[in-house]
């Protein structure tokens, strides 16, 4: 066997909460309140995406736009470090973290692949003490993040296909790999058919229906208490 990899979603399988929608309020609450005005109009965002009339990406992109416009990057270091010490704090799983552990001591290199935003994601797993993400890049023009996705949303198949774009970036061949996947929602389908483990977490029916029929395992992580401090955190000391 060669390198052993475990891919880990985040939003709900090492997160209790998606955090998405929680950053972009995170950010609006400290950054600019009054953008909090323009709720109603991303509520109608969201009735079209329901009515399939504007898609995931789109949907995004029309959220981010509203509550953060344009961010400079030259400013984005330490409210990226405090919104990773809250969402450390306050939504992270312990049982995740024990099994991110576990793997860890069995020598799989811990992978983080999301469809949240590089942006905040990366703070985030330097928390967990994992230094390799997979997540949807922005757009960065003249110092400034845009609320433009650059490439795929890092969503269901884009999901598999920027894991096979990451493997292939880092010569690894996956053959040649022992892999485990993790995630808790139907969408990684794709993503946990490239494992040689797959696991179920914290899933929403339609994932556990599919487990069952693909005989993959399901765990289930509590939301308990908030990880102690010093547990698992590869932050600046506080």
């Amino acid at each position: 066997m060669g390198d052993k990899l475990a891919f880990y979603d985040m939003d709900r399988t090492i997160t209790v909460h998606p955090t998405y929608a929680r950053f972009l309020l995170w950010m609006a609450l400290r950054n600019a309140p009054w953008r909090l005005l323009l709720l109603p109009v991303s509520v109608l965002a969201a009735i079209a995406y329901v009515l399939r009339l504007v898609s995931r990406d789109e949907l995004k992109q029309i959220n981010q736009r509203l509550l953060l416009g344009g961010l400079r990057v030259a400013l984005l270091a330490d409210p990226m470090a405090a919104h990773a010490d809250h969402v450390f704090d306050t939504n992270i799983r312990p049982g995740a973290l024990d099994r991110i552990a576990a793997d860890r001591a069995e020598g799989y290199r811990i992978v983080i692949a999301t469809a949240s935003y590089r942006l905040y994601v990366e703070a985030i797993a330097r928390r967990l003490g994992i230094d390799d993400v997979i997540a949807t890049d922005l757009h960065v023009s003249r110092g400034t993040v845009q609320a433009r996705i650059a490439g795929h949303n890092c969503y269901g198949p884009h999901k598999a296909q920027m894991i096979a774009e990451w493997l292939a970036e880092h010569r690894l061949d996956p053959a040649a790999c022992h892999i485990r996947c993790y995630s808790d929602h139907v969408s990684d389908v794709p993503m946990l058919e490239l494992a040689d483990e797959a696991f179920v977490t914290n899933a929403h029916m339609p994932m556990r229906i599919v487990a069952r029929a693909q005989g993959w395992p399901e765990l289930d992580w509590p939301a308990g208490p908030a990880a102690p401090r010093g547990v698992a955190y590869q932050g600046e000391p506080r």
